[in-house]
């Protein structure tokens, strides 16, 4: 028998990253440094999830001199998904705080936009679509998604 645990993504700055998603309700639940290997995990999740379905950042310490990994490609990792109450709400809350729309919800149920680090993000609306409107019923999408 097999339980999904977590999802893990890798981030350069830990701090941007959490502002993202709590920018739809996904907040960090614990943390964990490890001096030794030069990295810390910060696991996240939505109300009522800790420990059912969690994403795991896992920030790589800059080495001696300062020099940070440079990760790249978001995309070919996929997405994750999460449901949000209000799919307009949560994109003019995301977009307010300068996060770009790449896939607006167009039609009224779903959206990609991306963390800091460039990993794909879903957003679906809970329950039943809501009634296209604007102004993202006409918004193009924005680079990749």
């Amino acid at each position: 028998m097999s339980k999904f645990l977590h999802t893990m993504i890798r981030v350069t700055d830990p701090a941007k990253t959490i502002a993202f998603f709590e920018l739809f309700g996904v907040r960090e639940v614990r943390r964990f440094d490890n001096e030794k290997g030069r990295f810390t995990l910060i696991f996240l999740a939505a109300e009522g999830q800790e420990g059912v379905a969690e994403v795991e950042l896992t920030h790589n310490w800059p080495d001696e001199n300062g020099n940070a990994e440079d990760y790249k490609g978001g995309r070919n990792f996929g997405h994750l998904a999460y449901g949000v109450a209000d799919i307009y709400a949560t994109c003019q809350a995301l977009a307010d705080a300068g996060v770009t729309i790449n896939r607006p919800p167009r039609d009224g149920h779903m959206a990609f936009v991306r963390s800091p680090d460039g990993i794909s993000v879903e957003l679906l609306q809970q329950g039943e679509r809501l009634a296209p409107q604007e102004p993202w019923a006409s918004a193009p999408n924005i680079g990749e998604w």
